[in-house]
């Protein structure tokens, strides 16, 4: 019998939190070994799933399939591509990274790690569900435990960002529903399978731009692209740090995701026809995301709204529908989930010293914390896209990609680069470089457990800024296959 390799990826970490409520007391050593172990345990299936994955292959691997519901025809389904198999790692990783990281929770621990191993099993679930219905539980299952991580653990404005992210997030879900049933509906057999929708079920081309504005507002909000970008900041600001990794690292990723698996296979001509106000929405997260990042005082509203301008270069890449604009969509996303995650972990690093994240606050800290200096330097450089770093391949690739398509469109984005180059460099003088501040000279550098959360991601930086060819053959294939069945417009 073939390993369920799937299931195991998924479903790890919600047995975890099962044991993590079992557990009697509030014995913090349990709580914390028992969701590292599990949380570790889907890495190491993800790591595997990494190994085993057959390249050259541009359909799914893997698959299990089993009939759950069948007088509506829901299927346990699941499987993965190229598309889907960098975000299953990317999402293991810093799932893991983020229980270390949540070493330091105290108050009512033990539901903050079962919170979080069922987010965990929720987010990997949508990377692999090939049914709507399937995917759609897994997507509403995310809103529940993180609206309470916001709420319950954040910041002193935490209950306003929860109800924030959750009713913007409940509006794109609903919006999102009513699609599903509409494609549901409109085939015979009625069908929620993903795979079949998209190979057999060509929609009138009226109809296929009702359900892609409809897929959109739910995909837009989670990217979040301009306007509905709005919750993010709240959410990241105040969230505790391993929440805001997750956030910004993995959940603004589900979006474009969303996007490529579903709408542009399954609603080609729509896609087609909505090309160039998606590169227009594209140019103006990059350059409107920088230029308020730039206005901001606050390092984590700062970084927040990095995100919202490096989004708008995955949206730029996939919007013109060529094979390397849309891989560098994929690169452009495992890229920013691991410098984004780290960028955030060093806020957490230095709000919990300082007790506060106003840059200019601070002040010659390279002297008196070198080892931090360095590591945020470092992602800093990668965030604005220093070649040589992870953060630069992707971008690149986006713009080679969609240049031939939109030139024009193309040029204005890429002012987003210098004004990125400006926010993080500028950030860096003020925050490290100067006279040092006495308040500051008795800080301790980094511990052993942030450098264990944060080394791995610094590493992954440098090996995809220097080859990045090792993550790019994974989805290639599968990529070309759908770049193909747009730009051809084959059905």
């Amino acid at each position: 019998m073939e390993l369920p390799i799937l299931t195991l990826v998924t479903f790890s970490p919600l047995v975890g939190m099962v044991v993590v409520l079992l557990l009697r007391g509030e014995s913090e050593r349990g709580i914390k070994g028992t969701a590292t172990v599990f949380s570790g345990i889907s890495l190491v299936f993800a790591t595997l799933l990494l190994a085993i994955f057959d390249r050259s292959v541009p359909g799914f691997q893997f698959v299990e399939r089993a009939q759950w519901i069948p007088p509506i025809n829901v299927w346990y389904y699941l499987g993965v591509d190229g598309l889907s198999i960098t975000m299953i790692f990317l999402t293991a990783l810093l799932s893991f990274v983020a229980v270390i990281a949540s070493y330091g929770i105290k108050d009512r621990m033990k539901q903050y790690f079962a919170l979080f191993l069922l987010l965990q099993t929720a987010m990997t679930g949508v990377f692999v569900a090939l049914d709507f219905f399937l995917f759609y539980v897994f997507w509403e299952a995310m809103l529940v435990p993180m609206y309470f991580l916001i709420g319950i653990w954040g910041g002193p404005n935490r209950e306003y960002a929860a109800i924030k992210f959750f009713l913007y997030t409940l509006l794109g879900s609903v919006a999102m529903l009513l699609a599903i049933l509409a494609m549901y509906f409109s085939t015979t057999p009625h069908t929620f399978d993903i795979v079949e929708l998209a190979r057999t079920h060509p929609f009138a081309p009226r109809f296929q731009m009702i359900v892609f504005l409809a897929l959109f507002l739910g995909f837009a909000i989670k990217v979040p692209v301009f306007p509905f970008h709005t919750w993010l900041p709240d959410a990241h600001v105040e969230a505790p740090t391993a929440i805001s990794v997750i956030l910004a690292g993995v959940l603004l990723k589900m979006g474009i995701y969303g996007i490529l698996r579903i709408s542009y296979p399954i609603l080609p001509d729509a896609a087609r026809d909505f090309a160039f106000p998606l590169a227009i929405l594209a140019a103006i997260n990059i350059i409107y995301g920088a230029l308020v990042a730039m206005a901001q005082s606050d390092l984590k509203k700062l970084v927040a709204y990095s995100s919202v301008s490096h989004m708008g270069y995955c949206l730029l890449g996939m919007s013109a529908m060529t094979a390397t604009g849309m891989n560098g969509t994929v690169l452009q996303m495992f890229g920013h989930g691991i410098i984004t995650g780290s960028l955030f972990l060093l806020v957490g690093v230095i709000y919990d010293r300082a007790h506060h994240r106003d840059i200019d606050r601070f002040g010659g800290l390279a002297i008196q914390l070198p080892i931090f200096t360095g590591i945020m330097s470092l992602a800093a450089f990668a965030s604005l896209g220093l070649p040589g770093l992870a953060g630069f391949v992707g971008e690149f690739m986006c713009f080679v990609g969609a240049f031939p398509v939109f030139k024009t469109i193309v040029i204005i984005s890429a002012i987003g680069i210098v004004i990125t180059a400006g926010y993080l460099l500028w950030m860096l003088q003020r925050m490290f470089l100067g006279k040092p501040q006495e308040q500051y000279a008795a800080f301790p550098d980094m511990s052993a457990r942030e450098l264990v959360s944060l080394v791995p991601l610094q590493i992954l930086t440098v090996a995809i800024g220097v080859y990045p060819w090792p993550i790019i053959d994974f989805m290639d294939t599968t990529i070309e296959s759908l770049s193909y069945f747009l730009r051809g417009g084959l059905s």
